[in-house]
């Protein structure tokens, strides 16, 4: 009585917003329905949203709207960007016939999803180091002449963050353009006055997909995972690493993570170059035209490459698409590095149907990441791998943070993409695939070293884990999607 004369529309209000809910609600399920997703999503989404009131609608706006279809940059500025890779033409080989048939429709369905021409002549540098690829990227950095183009998912403000931050400014003070790209949601923790210190002193920096209170709900579940840096348009370095101590002095007592990260020399820079402008161009609306016609040319003795972009905006989901098709066609082997194993169904059926048909298939993981959910996450899957014949391994001194793909004799990848569903869904990523035999025997020498640090997992030792383990294993594999 007295609440109703308190509030005389509590009860109009209460049906207003009930019958709002409930049209929200079917309209939701409706667009998930004509978006024809996986049907287990769907419904997983559908389920969702008629059991949890109000927090289902919450939950699929932060993290169930798909992105496919929209457009970083328009169709105009893509053109104006295109005569940045016309010059890498010379370099291009569509159908290389030294190449085996299977890995000539690699490169053809690459073409076809990513926008991505395979060219010639790199010269490749690999960094398993922090150290080392700090030290040579920080030499390149003071080498510059005309612009610095860096772009990386965390920047922390730690020794190595300050010590990059301070030759960005001096380049900058010698007249030097430099850009600086981060995504917000990764590099959250940083206080504002370390990237306002860039930009007072003439570098642009600027948050991909800065988060706000209006914008929320379309920014919240995507990240920028990409790890690219482009100097004077002649070198480019591209991996795993952010830009941060853990990766040289380690994290809270523990060794430095052990990550892999490529210098490239060559015709693949533009393409690299292309990838951060289309970025730079949906944070800052700013085509860089003139910086893009710089061209690299091809070494005689170099290594044929792919620069692989993927991203929620794409209509194929690249680096998915790249891994099914190598791991499909494989013939001797497969060996993956990742620190977050969560397979979509069609990439571990493929591992599965590999190891059954008799390729040697190894996977190594760290034993600890740096994620305890995705830890037991990726734990879930274990047992299925090992049923099917599939090698883990456990890596031991410190956490493995390297992103590895070794196929054969010829097909090696690495890059930003983990092997997981953020990585292939909702993150944008890039990768470099490279058609070589010399590189694919470097990055299998390094695997087989990295294998002499680990533990390799016995089915009848994984079975005997603790029944809360399994559990909690099985609970987080459902959270797999959006972990």
């Amino acid at each position: 009585m007295i609440l109703a004369e308190l509030f005389p529309y509590a009860g109009l209000a209460y049906k207003i917003l009930l019958y709002g809910y409930m049209v929200a609600v079917v309209a939701v399920i409706i667009i998930i329905i004509s978006e024809n997703r996986n049907p287990v999503k769907s419904l997983a989404w559908v389920t969702v949203l008629l059991l949890l009131p109000w927090v289902g609608l919450l939950l699929y706006i932060l993290f169930g709207r798909n992105l496919k279809g929209y457009r970083l940059i328009s169709r105009r500025g893509k053109k104006k960007l295109h005569p940045s890779r016309r010059k890498t033409e010379e370099n291009t080989n569509d159908k290389p016939d030294r190449l085996w048939t299977s890995d000539a429709r690699m490169v053809h369905m690459v073409g076809n999803i990513a926008d991505s021409k395979l060219l010639e002549g790199n010269k490749i540098e690999i960094f398993t180091s922090g150290a080392e690829k700090f030290e040579t990227l920080k030499r390149d950095l003071l080498a510059a002449k005309r612009y610095i183009h860096l772009q990386y998912y965390i920047y922390e403000n730690d020794r190595i963050g300050r010590e990059i931050r301070e030759i960005l400014i001096q380049k900058a003070s010698e007249g030097v353009t430099v850009r600086v790209m981060y995504d917000h949601f990764g590099s959250f923790t940083i206080n504002a006055a370390f990237f306002q210190r860039m930009r007072r002193s003439g570098v642009e920096a600027h948050a991909f997909l800065k988060l706000t209170l209006t914008k929320l709900a379309n920014r919240l579940n995507w990240r920028n995972h990409r790890k690219i840096v482009v100097i004077d348009g002649k070198i480019g370095y591209i991996g795993g690493m952010n830009i941060a101590d853990r990766y040289v002095y380690g994290d809270h007592g523990k060794p430095a993570w052990r990550d892999t990260h490529l210098r490239i020399i060559g015709p693949a820079v533009a393409d690299m170059e292309y990838c951060f402008a289309v970025d730079w161009s949906f944070t800052k609306r700013d085509l860089l035209i003139d910086e893009a016609e710089q061209a690299t040319e091809a070494c005689s003795d170099g290594d044929p490459v792919q620069i692989v972009p993927g991203g929620p905006t794409g209509l194929w989901n690249s680096m998915s698409f790249v891994f099914l098709r190598a791991i499909a066609g494989a013939r001797r082997c497969v060996f993956l590095q990742t620190p977050y194993f969560l397979p979509s169904d069609a990439l571990l059926k493929a591992l599965q149907s590999a190891a059954l048909s008799g390729v040697d298939v190894r996977i190594m993981l760290p034993r600890k990441n740096d994620s305890p959910l995705l830890r037991l996450a990726s734990g879930s899957y274990i047992k299925e791998c090992l049923l099917a014949g599939i090698k883990i391994f456990f890596y031991e001194p410190a956490m493995l943070h390297s992103k590895v793909v070794i196929v054969d004799d010829d097909f090696a990848t690495t890059g930003s993409t983990n092997f997981d569903f953020r990585s292939f869904e909702h993150n944008f990523e890039c990768n470099a695939v490279v058609h070589s035999r010399a590189f694919n025997r470097r990055m299998k020498e390094i695997f087989y070293e990295d294998q002499r640090h680990c533990t390799r997992i016995i089915l009848s030792h994984w079975r005997r884990r603790p029944v809360a383990v399994k559990a909690l294993e099985s609970i987080f594999r459902l959270m797999a999607p959006i972990l």
